[in-house]
Protein backbone atom coordinates (compact mmCIF):
# COMPACT_ATOMS: atom_id res chain seq x y z
CA UNK A 1 0.00 0.00 0.00
CA UNK A 2 0.83 3.40 -0.34
CA UNK A 3 0.76 6.73 1.90
CA UNK A 4 -0.28 10.04 1.07
CA UNK A 5 2.88 11.18 -0.11
CA UNK A 6 3.45 8.03 -2.77
CA UNK A 7 6.24 6.30 0.10
CA UNK A 8 5.46 2.69 -0.36
CA UNK A 9 4.54 0.71 2.62
CA UNK A 10 5.20 -3.34 1.84
CA UNK A 11 4.06 -6.10 4.26
CA UNK A 12 7.71 -7.95 4.98
CA UNK A 13 8.24 -11.36 6.87
CA UNK A 14 10.64 -11.33 10.03
CA UNK A 15 12.76 -13.58 8.12
CA UNK A 16 13.87 -10.32 5.74
CA UNK A 17 15.16 -9.04 9.07
CA UNK A 18 18.95 -9.55 9.14
CA UNK A 19 20.06 -10.64 13.22
CA UNK A 20 16.90 -10.92 13.96
CA UNK A 21 15.50 -14.99 14.66
CA UNK A 22 12.51 -15.87 16.09
CA UNK A 23 10.99 -19.90 17.35
CA UNK A 24 8.30 -20.70 19.52
CA UNK A 25 7.59 -23.73 21.48
CA UNK A 26 4.71 -25.07 23.28
CA UNK A 27 3.09 -27.49 25.64
CA UNK A 28 -0.59 -27.72 23.92
CA UNK A 29 -2.08 -30.10 26.59
CA UNK A 30 -0.74 -27.74 29.57
CA UNK A 31 -1.75 -24.37 27.20
CA UNK A 32 1.68 -22.45 27.83
CA UNK A 33 4.88 -21.59 25.95
CA UNK A 34 7.93 -19.51 24.86
CA UNK A 35 8.43 -17.03 22.41
CA UNK A 36 12.65 -16.31 22.10
CA UNK A 37 14.05 -13.12 19.80
CA UNK A 38 17.24 -14.28 19.31
CA UNK A 39 19.81 -11.68 18.35
CA UNK A 40 22.98 -13.46 17.48
CA UNK A 41 24.76 -10.05 16.63
CA UNK A 42 23.90 -8.15 19.70
CA UNK A 43 21.09 -5.62 19.37
CA UNK A 44 20.21 -2.10 21.12
CA UNK A 45 17.08 -2.06 22.84
CA UNK A 46 14.82 -0.41 25.11
CA UNK A 47 12.04 -0.63 27.09
CA UNK A 48 8.83 0.77 28.66
CA UNK A 49 6.48 -0.64 31.13
CA UNK A 50 3.45 0.66 31.93
CA UNK A 51 1.28 -1.76 33.59
CA UNK A 52 1.17 -2.28 36.92
CA UNK A 53 2.09 -6.15 37.45
CA UNK A 54 5.12 -6.94 35.18
CA UNK A 55 6.69 -10.54 35.80
CA UNK A 56 10.04 -9.62 33.94
CA UNK A 57 13.43 -10.16 34.34
CA UNK A 58 16.83 -8.14 33.17
CA UNK A 59 14.76 -5.23 32.06
CA UNK A 60 16.89 -2.79 34.20
CA UNK A 61 19.63 -3.32 31.77
CA UNK A 62 18.01 -1.75 29.17
CA UNK A 63 17.86 1.84 31.04
CA UNK A 64 19.36 4.40 29.00
CA UNK A 65 21.62 5.18 32.22
CA UNK A 66 23.10 2.01 32.36
CA UNK A 67 26.03 0.20 30.42
CA UNK A 68 25.74 0.10 26.84
CA UNK A 69 25.67 -4.03 26.29
CA UNK A 70 24.03 -5.50 23.45
CA UNK A 71 21.17 -7.62 24.07
CA UNK A 72 21.17 -11.08 22.72
CA UNK A 73 18.06 -12.45 23.10
CA UNK A 74 14.35 -11.06 24.36
CA UNK A 75 11.99 -13.99 25.64
CA UNK A 76 8.10 -13.81 25.88
CA UNK A 77 6.53 -16.73 28.03
CA UNK A 78 3.64 -18.26 29.87
CA UNK A 79 3.66 -19.05 33.70
CA UNK A 80 3.63 -15.78 35.58
CA UNK A 81 7.30 -15.57 37.34
CA UNK A 82 7.44 -18.89 37.37
CA UNK A 83 8.12 -18.87 33.64
CA UNK A 84 11.10 -16.73 34.10
CA UNK A 85 12.63 -20.27 34.29
CA UNK A 86 12.70 -20.51 30.59
CA UNK A 87 15.25 -17.56 30.21
CA UNK A 88 18.07 -20.19 31.85
CA UNK A 89 17.53 -22.35 28.93
CA UNK A 90 17.92 -19.31 26.73
CA UNK A 91 21.53 -18.62 27.90
CA UNK A 92 22.46 -22.13 28.01
CA UNK A 93 21.67 -22.00 24.42
CA UNK A 94 23.86 -19.03 23.44
CA UNK A 95 26.52 -19.82 24.95
CA UNK A 96 26.76 -23.59 23.62
CA UNK A 97 26.73 -21.50 20.09
CA UNK A 98 29.12 -18.87 21.38
CA UNK A 99 26.44 -16.14 21.67
CA UNK A 100 27.33 -13.65 24.66
CA UNK A 101 29.39 -10.41 25.63
CA UNK A 102 32.70 -11.37 26.46
CA UNK A 103 33.38 -10.89 30.36
CA UNK A 104 37.12 -12.04 29.83
CA UNK A 105 36.36 -14.93 31.79
CA UNK A 106 33.08 -16.18 29.90
CA UNK A 107 30.51 -15.38 27.73
CA UNK A 108 27.28 -14.31 29.05
CA UNK A 109 24.36 -13.42 27.13
CA UNK A 110 22.15 -11.07 28.13
CA UNK A 111 18.30 -11.87 28.06
CA UNK A 112 15.58 -10.00 28.85
CA UNK A 113 12.00 -11.99 29.53
CA UNK A 114 8.71 -11.06 30.25
CA UNK A 115 5.93 -13.15 31.53
CA UNK A 116 1.48 -13.70 30.84
CA UNK A 117 -0.10 -15.03 33.66
CA UNK A 118 -1.55 -17.99 31.49
CA UNK A 119 -2.06 -20.39 35.01
CA UNK A 120 -5.99 -20.37 34.59
CA UNK A 121 -5.66 -22.04 31.48
CA UNK A 122 -5.13 -25.45 30.88
CA UNK A 123 -2.62 -26.96 33.72
CA UNK A 124 -1.50 -24.42 36.58
CA UNK A 125 1.02 -26.98 37.47
CA UNK A 126 3.04 -26.65 33.85
CA UNK A 127 5.41 -24.29 33.45
CA UNK A 128 7.48 -22.94 31.03
CA UNK A 129 11.20 -24.26 32.18
CA UNK A 130 14.58 -24.28 30.94
CA UNK A 131 14.16 -27.21 28.78
CA UNK A 132 11.14 -25.01 27.13
CA UNK A 133 13.32 -22.20 26.75
CA UNK A 134 16.30 -24.00 25.57
CA UNK A 135 14.29 -25.51 22.74
CA UNK A 136 12.68 -22.39 22.00
CA UNK A 137 15.62 -20.70 21.34
CA UNK A 138 17.05 -23.82 19.31
CA UNK A 139 14.41 -23.11 17.26
CA UNK A 140 14.71 -19.46 16.81
CA UNK A 141 18.35 -20.10 15.79
CA UNK A 142 17.65 -23.10 13.08
CA UNK A 143 14.31 -23.10 11.94
CA UNK A 144 13.53 -19.26 12.49
CA UNK A 145 9.28 -20.17 12.07
CA UNK A 146 6.78 -18.06 13.70
CA UNK A 147 3.14 -19.38 13.41
CA UNK A 148 0.75 -16.53 15.26
CA UNK A 149 -2.28 -17.58 17.61
CA UNK A 150 -1.69 -20.79 19.97
CA UNK A 151 1.92 -20.68 19.69
CA UNK A 152 4.54 -20.13 21.77
CA UNK A 153 4.02 -17.53 24.31
CA UNK A 154 0.47 -17.03 22.62
CA UNK A 155 -0.47 -20.78 23.61
CA UNK A 156 -2.29 -20.04 26.70
CA UNK A 157 -2.96 -16.48 26.19
CA UNK A 158 -6.68 -15.20 27.20
CA UNK A 159 -8.34 -11.80 27.42
CA UNK A 160 -12.01 -10.29 29.63
CA UNK A 161 -11.07 -12.59 32.48
CA UNK A 162 -12.94 -10.05 34.87
CA UNK A 163 -15.98 -11.47 35.38
CA UNK A 164 -14.03 -15.08 35.17
CA UNK A 165 -12.69 -17.70 32.83
CA UNK A 166 -15.90 -18.34 31.71
CA UNK A 167 -16.85 -15.17 30.19
CA UNK A 168 -13.10 -14.71 28.75
CA UNK A 169 -12.04 -15.27 25.05
CA UNK A 170 -8.73 -16.61 23.85
CA UNK A 171 -6.42 -14.85 22.59
CA UNK A 172 -2.87 -15.47 21.37
CA UNK A 173 0.62 -14.30 19.30
CA UNK A 174 0.65 -11.85 16.71
CA UNK A 175 2.84 -10.90 14.38
CA UNK A 176 3.48 -8.14 11.59
CA UNK A 177 6.29 -6.59 9.90
CA UNK A 178 6.26 -3.85 6.77
CA UNK A 179 9.12 -2.26 5.29
CA UNK A 180 9.03 1.93 4.38
CA UNK A 181 11.71 3.65 2.53
CA UNK A 182 14.23 1.12 3.30
CA UNK A 183 13.17 1.33 7.25
CA UNK A 184 12.04 -2.39 8.83
CA UNK A 185 10.05 -2.39 11.45
CA UNK A 186 7.84 -5.25 12.90
CA UNK A 187 5.85 -6.33 16.16
CA UNK A 188 5.79 -9.11 17.88
CA UNK A 189 2.68 -9.29 20.77
CA UNK A 190 1.22 -11.42 23.27
CA UNK A 191 -2.04 -10.39 24.36
CA UNK A 192 -3.24 -11.47 27.52
CA UNK A 193 -5.26 -8.09 28.76
CA UNK A 194 -7.81 -7.47 31.49
CA UNK A 195 -9.60 -4.97 28.81
CA UNK A 196 -11.64 -6.23 25.41
CA UNK A 197 -9.76 -6.07 22.43
CA UNK A 198 -10.87 -4.05 19.35
CA UNK A 199 -9.89 -3.39 15.66
CA UNK A 200 -7.43 -0.42 15.85
CA UNK A 201 -9.42 0.91 11.76
CA UNK A 202 -12.65 -0.26 12.70
CA UNK A 203 -13.09 0.07 16.36
CA UNK A 204 -15.25 -3.46 16.03
CA UNK A 205 -14.58 -5.59 19.45
CA UNK A 206 -12.90 -9.06 18.42
CA UNK A 207 -12.29 -10.31 21.83
CA UNK A 208 -12.76 -10.06 25.99
CA UNK A 209 -15.61 -9.80 28.17
CA UNK A 210 -18.86 -11.97 27.18
CA UNK A 211 -22.59 -12.32 28.14
CA UNK A 212 -23.16 -15.02 30.46
CA UNK A 213 -24.27 -17.33 27.65
CA UNK A 214 -21.06 -16.73 25.53
CA UNK A 215 -23.55 -15.23 22.58
CA UNK A 216 -22.50 -12.02 21.98
CA UNK A 217 -20.20 -8.69 24.38
CA UNK A 218 -20.13 -7.69 27.12
CA UNK A 219 -18.70 -3.83 27.97
CA UNK A 220 -16.00 -4.75 29.90
CA UNK A 221 -15.71 -0.72 31.21
CA UNK A 222 -19.08 -1.00 32.91
CA UNK A 223 -18.69 -3.89 34.61
CA UNK A 224 -15.19 -2.49 35.66
CA UNK A 225 -17.41 0.27 37.39
CA UNK A 226 -19.54 -1.76 39.60
CA UNK A 227 -16.37 -2.82 41.24
CA UNK A 228 -16.24 -0.41 44.85
CA UNK A 229 -14.02 -1.44 47.69
CA UNK A 230 -12.99 -5.24 46.10
CA UNK A 231 -11.85 -6.65 42.86
CA UNK A 232 -12.54 -10.27 41.62
CA UNK A 233 -9.27 -12.73 41.63
CA UNK A 234 -9.08 -12.57 37.94
CA UNK A 235 -8.76 -8.96 37.59
CA UNK A 236 -5.05 -10.02 38.63
CA UNK A 237 -4.50 -12.26 36.19
CA UNK A 238 -3.25 -10.25 32.97
CA UNK A 239 -0.44 -8.83 30.85
CA UNK A 240 0.08 -8.12 27.01
CA UNK A 241 3.79 -8.09 26.50
CA UNK A 242 5.24 -7.13 22.87
CA UNK A 243 9.01 -6.44 20.81
CA UNK A 244 9.11 -4.20 18.37
CA UNK A 245 11.92 -4.78 15.88
CA UNK A 246 13.73 -2.68 13.15
CA UNK A 247 16.27 -2.41 11.09
CA UNK A 248 16.77 1.36 12.13
CA UNK A 249 20.00 2.79 13.79
CA UNK A 250 18.91 3.93 16.89
CA UNK A 251 20.46 4.44 20.61
CA UNK A 252 19.02 3.02 24.03
CA UNK A 253 17.89 6.21 24.96
CA UNK A 254 15.98 6.11 21.39
CA UNK A 255 14.63 3.06 21.58
CA UNK A 256 13.02 3.31 24.88
CA UNK A 257 11.13 6.18 23.40
CA UNK A 258 10.14 4.16 20.95
CA UNK A 259 9.04 1.56 22.89
CA UNK A 260 6.73 4.60 24.57
CA UNK A 261 5.33 5.97 21.28
CA UNK A 262 4.03 1.97 20.29
CA UNK A 263 2.29 1.89 23.46
CA UNK A 264 -0.25 4.40 21.76
CA UNK A 265 -1.03 0.88 19.52
CA UNK A 266 -2.50 -0.71 23.46
CA UNK A 267 -4.57 2.27 23.62
CA UNK A 268 -6.02 2.05 20.48
CA UNK A 269 -7.01 -1.64 20.45
CA UNK A 270 -7.42 -2.48 24.83
CA UNK A 271 -9.85 -1.11 26.71
CA UNK A 272 -8.73 -0.24 29.88
CA UNK A 273 -5.75 -0.52 29.76
CA UNK A 274 -2.11 -0.38 31.80
CA UNK A 275 -4.19 -0.97 35.04
CA UNK A 276 -2.54 -2.41 37.91
CA UNK A 277 -4.15 -5.67 36.72
CA UNK A 278 -1.88 -5.67 34.01
CA UNK A 279 1.87 -6.08 33.51
CA UNK A 280 2.00 -4.35 30.11
CA UNK A 281 5.17 -4.05 28.56
CA UNK A 282 6.35 -2.90 25.08
CA UNK A 283 10.54 -3.57 24.28
CA UNK A 284 12.13 -2.03 21.35
CA UNK A 285 15.12 -3.85 19.97
CA UNK A 286 17.47 -1.95 17.03
CA UNK A 287 19.38 -4.89 14.79
CA UNK A 288 20.71 -2.69 11.82
CA UNK A 289 22.14 0.57 10.74
CA UNK A 290 19.27 2.38 8.65
CA UNK A 291 18.99 5.94 9.34
CA UNK A 292 15.39 6.93 9.77
CA UNK A 293 13.50 9.40 12.02
CA UNK A 294 12.34 8.17 15.38
CA UNK A 295 9.31 10.43 15.48
CA UNK A 296 8.36 8.57 12.39
CA UNK A 297 9.75 5.39 13.67
CA UNK A 298 7.64 5.67 16.95
CA UNK A 299 4.74 6.54 14.48
CA UNK A 300 4.89 3.31 12.83
CA UNK A 301 5.56 0.97 15.42
CA UNK A 302 2.31 2.28 17.05
CA UNK A 303 1.06 1.17 13.76
CA UNK A 304 2.31 -2.09 13.16
CA UNK A 305 1.79 -3.15 17.31
CA UNK A 306 -1.67 -2.41 16.70
CA UNK A 307 -1.93 -4.15 13.74
CA UNK A 308 -0.27 -6.96 15.51
CA UNK A 309 -2.89 -6.98 18.54
CA UNK A 310 -5.76 -7.59 16.18
CA UNK A 311 -3.92 -10.85 14.32
CA UNK A 312 -2.38 -12.30 17.90
CA UNK A 313 -6.93 -12.63 18.80
CA UNK A 314 -8.48 -13.12 14.81
CA UNK A 315 -5.91 -16.39 14.53
CA UNK A 316 -6.41 -17.33 18.01
CA UNK A 317 -9.73 -18.08 17.52
CA UNK A 318 -11.21 -21.52 18.72
CA UNK A 319 -15.06 -22.85 19.46
CA UNK A 320 -16.52 -22.30 22.58
CA UNK A 321 -16.41 -25.82 23.67
CA UNK A 322 -12.52 -26.31 23.21
CA UNK A 323 -12.15 -22.89 25.40
CA UNK A 324 -14.55 -23.94 27.88
CA UNK A 325 -13.00 -27.27 28.38
CA UNK A 326 -9.43 -25.66 29.09
CA UNK A 327 -10.10 -23.78 31.67
CA UNK A 328 -8.58 -24.48 35.01
CA UNK A 329 -9.74 -24.93 38.44
CA UNK A 330 -9.03 -21.84 40.38
CA UNK A 331 -7.47 -22.16 44.17
CA UNK A 332 -9.75 -21.57 47.29
CA UNK A 333 -8.96 -17.78 48.89
CA UNK A 334 -5.41 -17.56 50.69
CA UNK A 335 -5.66 -18.07 54.48
CA UNK A 336 -2.62 -16.26 55.16
CA UNK A 337 -2.96 -12.69 57.05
Amino acid sequence: MATENGTMMREISLQDIEGLRIGHTQNHQAKTGVTVLAFPRGARAGVDISGGGPASRETPVLSPLTADVPVHAIVLSGGSAYGLAAADGVMACLEERGIGYNTGFALVPIVCQSCIYDLGYGSSTIRPDKAMGYQACLHALEQNQHPQGNYGAGTGATTGKLAGMNRASKAGVGIYGVEVAGLQMAAIVVVNALGDIFSATTGEKLAGLTTPNREGWTDIREALYTFTQSTDLFTRNNTTISAIVTNGDFSKAQLTKLAAMATTAYAHCINPVGTLADGDTVYAASVGTHPADLNMAGTLAAQVLAEAIQRAVVTARISDEEFLGNIGNPLPPSSCT
